[in-house]
Parts: C-alpha cells; structure tokens; sequence
C-alpha cells in the first residue's frame, strides 16, 4: 500500500511537471491581456459609478442602451477573434509575408462587417421607445445610443489590428495602446459627465462621448504602429504585395473561419442583453441592480477571458505545427488556471460584494435589489470558465463551426426560455434572470467540451505532419 501510494504521489507530481512549462506561456501570453481586461473593468466601473452619481434613471438608461450595443461589440470582437488561428498558424511557420496579406483580408471584412452593425443598429433606434422601457428613459436612451453608435467602425479596425498583434504572440502592444485609451476614458468622463474645467456638464451623454474619444484615440495609435514600426514592416509589405484573386480569397477565408465566431459570442452576449430587457420589464431598480451587479460578473469574466485568449493563441501555434498532443496539454493547463480564477473571483464576489455595489450607486433601494443575485452571480463562474476554456481552445483549432449550434441550443434554445420562466412564470424577476445563466453555461460547457474533443481528433487523422524548415 505504501509503494503504491507512493507512485501515484509520484504520477502526480510527473503531471504537475508535464503542464508547468504550459502553464508558464499561459501566463506569459495571457497576462497582458488580463492587464489588458482589467483596464476594460476599470473604465466600465468608472463608466458606472459615475453615471450613476448623476440619478438611477442615468443608470437605467446606460444600462438599457449598453445591453443593446453589447450584443454588436461583443459579435465585433468575436469576429476579429476569427483572425487569431489563422494569423497565428501562419507566424508559427514565419511567414510574414502571409501574416500581413491576411491582416489585410482581415481588415477590410472587419470595416464591412461593422459598417453592417452601425446600419441595422441605426434602423433599430427608431424603435427603441416600443422596447418595454420607461417613457422617462427615451430624452437618455438617445442621445447616448447615437454616439455609442459612433465607435463600432474604429473599434473594428483596432480589434483586426490588435487580433493580428495577439496572434503573433505580441499581446503587450495592445495592453498598452488599452490601457492608455481607458485613462484618456476615465479622465473624459471626469471632464464631461460633471462639467469640470468649465466644460458643459454632459451627463449621460458626457460618458459616451469619453468612449468614442478614447476608442478613436487607441484605434489611431495601433495603425501609427503598424505603419512607422520596423518590426511591423514585414507584414505591411505582405498587405501591400495582396492584391486581386488571392486577396478575394483571403477574405472569404477570413469570413468562412470568422462569422461563426462572431455569431457564437454575438448568441451568447444576446442571452445578457435579453436578461437586460427583461429585468427592465420590472422597472427601473430591477434593471439598474442588473446593471451594476452585471458590471463587477466583468471582473471574472475578463479576467478569465485574457487567459482563454492565451490559450486560442497557443492552440492556434500548435495547430500550425501539428502538435496535437501539445494542444491537448495547453487546453488542460488552460483549463487548470480559468478554474482557479474562477475560485478566486466567487472569494471576491463573495467578502466584497457589498463594498463593491456601494462603489456604485448610493440608491439604497438598487444596493438592496443586487443582494438576491450575489448566490447566482457566484454559481454561474464555473460554468462560464469551463466554456470559455473550450470556445477559445475550439478557435485556436480553426474548426469553429460547432460553436455555432453550440450556442443556438444552449443560449437560445435553453437560456431564453428559461429565463422568461424564471423571471415571469416563477416571478423571481431579475433573480431568476441570473439563476438562468447558470443553467445555460452548464450545458455550453458540456457541449463545446464535447466538440472539442471531437475537433482535435478529426484534425489528428486528416492533416499531414508538419514538414521540416
């Protein structure tokens, strides 16, 4: 007993050692990007502390038009993502010249998709008074819905630029070209929303105003990079040598690998703005406790979603080189570290929940409708980690279509109608908003698991082994 005892102590510790090495180009890869997130965390609580210091109705206003807007950044980035194995399979074998005519294809679907956002968004704000929202809302809702319409085409330039950074394994670039976007932000709010410095005092509006400036500032300072950089100038020669046939072609790649991405996280994201309409439903306290308690779920989320971006690099690399006991090691490691941050946020959420709600809003009856949601925003992190491991890991594969039937069942096809049942049928309202996340997770963890598995060996059994360089 003891020997044997022994041995399995020793196989452990051989399968901590074999994941140590993973586990450090996790970190080294995903840092930047959490760095980078966290940025995004800062700015959108500042966002919401700030509006809500001008009234609950500023709150609940920003909440309803950034539910909407969501959907469409969210399905922006994803489709961005779609760049990521592509660009990353072809830096893997050093082809530049590649790299570059594929960050080209890569922009221009990225600007003609999110020229396609910005219309039917502008046809949908003529609508918005006939959404189930306060009447008092509107003179808010549309000032502020018209500028956030002003940042989805240079957030989609910044994000081929940025997916192209990430892809090559230069995620520290885009880290700081955010971060110095999401201070130019927070300083813009300071100015705008208040009046100081003898600005008019914007409110709302002053808020949105800050995003598009900042986002125009970043989107800006990564072209400048890729322009005047010498390390970029390999691959501004691959776009400038794209032409014709083979750039057409390019972009149907970007587009056949791209848009189920892009349908998967717009499915998924659809699931938390429909949870904004509906706890809208019940008035302005249940949608603004929805709002603030939705911005600090960000703190995980963004946080694990540096890290599933690290490994759909990572898998994307090995892919190019064949090395598919390698991807299968990096989804593990991947995995291991989600699930510890996913531990560490529940602790946060948990002995800081109430500090965190006070930060923002000083309405005592909104600090007293987020507490029902604590138990629920704790149980659907790991459900969320789980499947974002996957997603990303399924990206990095480049056979992304089960993501999209994925999402279909378990965000649509389970996630809407259970929360109209919970929130309505059982009338837990927003609560039961929250509970139903959990429940859809769980079941996309279990099928992007699946399909991951199945991708991986289909890949193993049709592709040729990598040829010497």
């Amino acid at each position: 007993m003891l020997f044997r005892g022994i041995g399995r102590l020793g196989a452990a510790m051989r399968g901590v050692s074999q994941y140590k090495a993973e586990y450090k180009n996790l970190v080294r890869l995903g840092l930047p990007v959490v760095i980078t997130q966290l940025g995004i965390i800062v700015v959108s609580f500042a966002d919401t502390m700030m509006v809500a210091r001008c009234g609950t109705a500023e709150l609940a206003a920003s909440a309803f038009v950034n539910s909407i807007f969501m959907v469409a950044i969210v399905m922006q980035f994803g489709f961005a993502a779609g760049l990521t194995p592509l660009i990353g399979a072809l830096f893997s074998r050093g082809d530049k010249d590649g790299v570059g005519a594929m960050l080209k294809a890569g922009f221009y679907t990225n600007v003609l998709v999110s020229s396609a956002f910005t219309l039917i968004l502008g046809i949908v704000y003529f609508f918005v008074d006939r959404m189930g929202q306060s009447p008092d809302l509107m003179p808010l809702v549309r000032p502020y819905y018209l500028i956030m319409l002003c940042t989805l085409i240079p957030m989609a330039v910044f994000n081929s630029f940025q997916q192209t950074s990430n892809g090559c394994t230069d995620t520290a670039t885009p880290m700081w070209l955010v971060i110095g976007s999401n201070a130019l932000n927070i300083f813009g709010n300071w100015l705008l929303i208040g009046g100081e410095f003898g600005m008019p005092r914007l409110g709302l509006s002053g808020a949105g105003l800050s995003t598009l400036i900042a986002r125009v500032a970043a989107t800006l300072g990564i072209l400048l990079i890729y322009l005047f950089s010498r390390s970029r100038r390999p691959y501004m020669e691959g776009w400038r040598k794209a032409c014709g046939r083979e750039h057409i072609t390019r972009c149907l790649e970007v587009w056949t690998i791209s848009y189920p991405v892009m349908i998967q996280s717009g499915i998924e994201c659809f699931l938390w703005s429909f949870g904004g309409v509906v706890s809208g439903w019940f008035g302005k306290v249940q949608l603004a406790s929805y709002q603030v308690v939705n911005t600090i779920a960000q703190l995980g989320f963004m946080v694990y979603m540096g890290l599933g971006v690290a490994t759909s690099i990572r898998v994307a690399n090995l892919v190019g080189i064949r090395d598919f006991a390698g991807v299968r090691r990096i989804t593990t490691a991947g995995l291991h570290l989600i699930l510890l941050l996913a531990t560490g946020a529940s602790m946060v959420f948990w002995l800081c929940f109430h500090p965190l709600v006070s930060l923002f809003t000083p309405d005592s009856a909104v600090q007293l409708a987020t507490v029902p949601l604590l138990l629920p925003l704790i149980l659907y992190q790991y459900g969320d980690a789980v499947q974002l491991t996957y997603a990303n890991a399924l990206r990095g594969t480049a056979r992304v279509k089960p993501l999209l039937w994925v999402a279909l069942l378990s965000y649509i096809g389970v996630g809407c109608p259970v929360i109209l049942w919970f929130a309505k049928g059982m009338e837990l309202h927003n609560v039961g908003v929250y509970y139903s996340f959990s429940i859809a997770l769980m079941v996309a963890a279990v099928l992007l698991w699946i399909s991951y598995r199945r991708s991986v060996a289909w890949l193993e059994r049709h592709t040729s082994p990598a040829q010497p360089s």
